[in-house]
């Protein structure tokens, strides 16, 4: 693989700094429970693939478009995901907070983590500490959410996703939580 091939905790690095930009490393370190050097190489990976750029002050900003267009047509091919046995987890794709709202499903989707409160198929995460932002960044977490229902999920749960994460990308202060009618899963 090449150096400034991307890498999965490239994802919510990048998701993260949308609202963050101007973080050190060591803040999204933390926020993240990665190491610093694992946040300044995702950055770089991140500023080489035109999903983040400098501005003329120097500090970074995310490419909002171009983070569009590789969540809408790419992170399914670059990162694709199979769902695993039952566990009990963090609910994430079309049962996490971006779409729960807008699809009746039964067949839950998770990220393992002994103090989910979910039941369903597992789905292996961005990086390993994931489910702990389920608590601690629920912004990031809907997003993350609506990523794992394109990585997964069938086409009526992947047109969702891709609104929802267009309108809270590109319109970050939009209010992003007004879902469209639930819909039963035999509509997708």
């Amino acid at each position: 693989m090449s150096k400034n091939a991307l890498h999965p905790i490239d994802v919510p690095v990048a998701l993260h700094l949308l609202e963050s930009g101007a973080d050190s490393y060591a803040d999204v370190a933390r926020d993240l429970q990665i190491s610093s050097s694992t946040a300044h190489k995702s950055v770089q990976r991140l500023l080489v693939a035109g999903l983040l750029r400098r501005g003329f002050d120097g500090e970074r900003a995310v490419n909002r478009q171009a983070l569009v267009e590789f969540l809408t047509h790419g992170v399914r091919y670059a990162f694709p995901a199979t769902l695993g046995n039952t566990v009990r987890g963090v609910a994430t794709a079309h049962a996490g907070p971006a779409l729960r709202e807008s699809l009746v499903a039964e067949d839950a989707v998770v990220w393992a983590a002994a103090h989910g409160e979910s039941e369903g198929s597992e789905i292996e995460p961005f990086w390993p500490k994931a489910a702990h932002v389920a608590h601690t960044l629920p912004d990031l977490y809907a997003r993350l959410s609506a990523v794992d229902a394109l990585r997964v999920g069938r086409a009526r749960e992947r047109q969702l996703a891709v609104a929802y994460l267009t309108n809270a990308i590109l319109q970050p202060r939009a209010v992003v939580s007004a879902h469209p009618p639930r819909q039963t899963p035999e509509h997708a």
